[in-house]
Formats: structure tokens, sequence, C-alpha cells
């Protein structure tokens, strides 16, 4: 998946990044993304996309989280992750070791958008999750 299937419109302008554990809870990774767009002051209804690492295109907690805000889920390799690393707040050695690039959360946020994101809520953590959001242009 990519761009092509995010529809920015109106409202539709920010993209929820997401990094999760494996096995990580759908509550858990739900109430995160909830706190992340409350505290960016965001409506679920101003979301276009989550966004997340390849390695877990398949992971219940990442698209339960899509489900509940009726978008699409886009994934990223951590090499097109490892681009955004100079726009990254939080970038993170132990991520690079463990995945392959400097942070997930606030790196799928920026890709999914491109070259136009500015990040708008910097990456929050809960036990097992991450999560950052960013919009398209300004």
């Amino acid at each position: 998946m990519g761009m092509s299937e995010i529809t920015f419109d109106g409202a539709r302008r920010h993209v929820l990044g997401l990094g999760c554990e494996r096995g990580a809870l759908p509550a858990e990774v739900l109430a995160l993304a909830i706190e992340a767009l409350e505290a960016a002051g965001i409506k679920s209804a101003e979301l276009a996309a989550i966004g997340s690492i390849d390695s877990r295109r398949q992971e219940p907690a990442i698209l339960a989280v899509a489900e509940h805000f009726d978008v699409p889920a886009v994934f990223f390799d951590a090499s097109r992750l490892e681009e955004e690393t100079p726009r990254l707040k939080n970038p993170s050695e132990i991520v690079f070791a463990r995945v392959g690039c400097h942070g997930v959360a606030e790196s799928a946020a920026l890709a999914a958008i491109g070259a136009e994101a500015q990040l708008m809520l910097c990456k929050i953590k809960s036990a097992h999750a991450t999560a950052a959001i960013a919009r398209i242009g300004s």
C-alpha cells in the first residue's frame, strides 16, 4: 500500500503513525491512538490513514485501530522509514537496532504524507506501543 490509497480531502489531512510490539493488545493501542488524537486536538474525522512499518502489516492491533477509525492502514519498509530520520523529534538507537529505522510512529506518519508532512504530535508511548501524528501542509 502507498500514497495512492490515502485520500486527503477537506478535513482529512492527518495520518496517525503507530508502532507496537508483536501481540500488543488492540485495546491498548486503540487507547493510545485516542490519546494521541486528543493530545493533538484532532477529531477522528480528520484522519486520512494509519501508518506503520511493514513488519506489522498483519498485526491485529494496528488493523483494529484502522478499522475503528474507518481509514486505510498503510505500511512502509524500514529503509523508507529511515529516510525520515532527519525529521524525527525522537530518533531511537534502540528502535534502529530492533527494526532497522530510527523510529516507527513518527516516521510512518511522515512517510504516509511525504514531503509536505509536518509533525503535529511527537511520539507518545504506552506500555507496548507508540503513536505520533503528522498532517499535510501547514
